[in-house]
């Protein structure tokens, strides 16, 4: 009786009714803003299994989704990590009537990979699978990643339209469809990545090597099945591409590197290279990388 009252509990939790944002992003939403939070997807007792959906007031129609992919080394922040400095961008999506959900995955030092693309596919099959309950339109569904969560979007992106039993939390294929990636700054290519000599990039090779339980250099075969240009073939989805000049975490070849296979695929894909930007912040907010993304959006969500 015990098992099935539990059973019970954590359903329901993982329906979460309307909460307010938290109240680090609370300010950068509107103020009436349609919250539903800390949903777990996974229907346990994880906290790296939980997703914030935000709905633009007075939503009735199913809406067009936008999934957020926080970055943070695969082993650091949360789901509402990047939007402080994305500000103008999160509040883009809700007043152009995108539903935007954020998701947590389990970092590289609790499982290894694949564990984090597990998550996140499972993140998005709850949320196909619920569409209606969230308003939801469940054939209109973009990725949207910053650095590792980059990498876990595109890496997503790419897989979707392949069979990797490995990525499915319980080896099955997952029924929704990606129809845009917009990736800012996400390693693309984690072989070529492990042999960098750039002590800068040393923290970063670092972070790959505990994501993955090895070296790269001494598990290509690791570093290949995780890398996202592994995937790419010509039925991929669209890419919107965003990346610093002065990226000394990610090199901005990495970016270039993941435009150029999915160019040479026939997939519609577009690079900006940030001048004198960094690895992230307000920078990649600007106006000119905001209007892109929505016309980006516009086109092919």
């Amino acid at each position: 009786m015990r098992t099935i009252i539990a059973a019970i509990i954590i359903s329901v939790c993982s329906l979460c009714c309307i909460a307010q944002p938290a109240e680090r992003v609370k300010s950068i939403f509107p103020a009436d803003v349609k919250v539903f939070g800390n949903i777990n997807y996974a229907h346990d007792t994880s906290h790296f299994h939980l997703l914030d959906i935000y709905l633009p007031p007075q939503a009735s129609k199913p809406l067009p989704l936008v999934v957020w992919i926080h970055g943070g080394a695969w082993m650091v922040n949360d789901k509402y990590a990047d939007m402080s400095y994305m500000r103008q961008t999160v509040k883009g999506f809700i007043n152009s009537g995108y539903a935007l959900a954020s998701i947590d995955y389990r970092y590289s030092t609790t499982a290894k990979f694949p564990a984090q693309i597990q998550d996140c596919n499972q993140a998005i099959q709850f949320l196909y699978d619920n569409a209606v309950k969230f308003h939801i339109d469940r054939n209109h569904i973009a990725l949207i990643g910053f650095s590792a969560g980059g990498h876990l979007a595109s890496l997503l992106g790419l897989s979707n339209n392949s069979n990797v039993p490995s990525f499915y939390h319980n080896g099955k294929k997952p029924s929704f469809k990606v129809r845009t990636v917009l990736d800012f700054y996400g390693p693309a290519d984690l072989v070529s990545f492990s042999m960098g000599t750039d002590t800068s990039e040393n923290n970063n090779r670092s972070s790959i090597s505990v994501l993955l339980g090895e070296m790269g250099l001494l598990r290509p075969d690791l570093a290949k099945a995780a890398s996202p240009v592994t995937y790419i073939d010509k039925n991929d989805p669209p890419f919107f591409i965003v990346q610093g000049e002065k990226d000394q975490s990610v090199p901005w070849t990495q970016s270039q590197l993941l435009h150029s296979w999915l160019q040479l695929a026939g997939v519609p894909a577009t690079i900006t290279i940030v001048p004198g930007a960094p690895h992230y912040g307000p920078m990649f907010d600007a106006d000119y990388i905001r209007e892109k993304l929505f016309d980006h959006l516009r086109k092919y969500l």
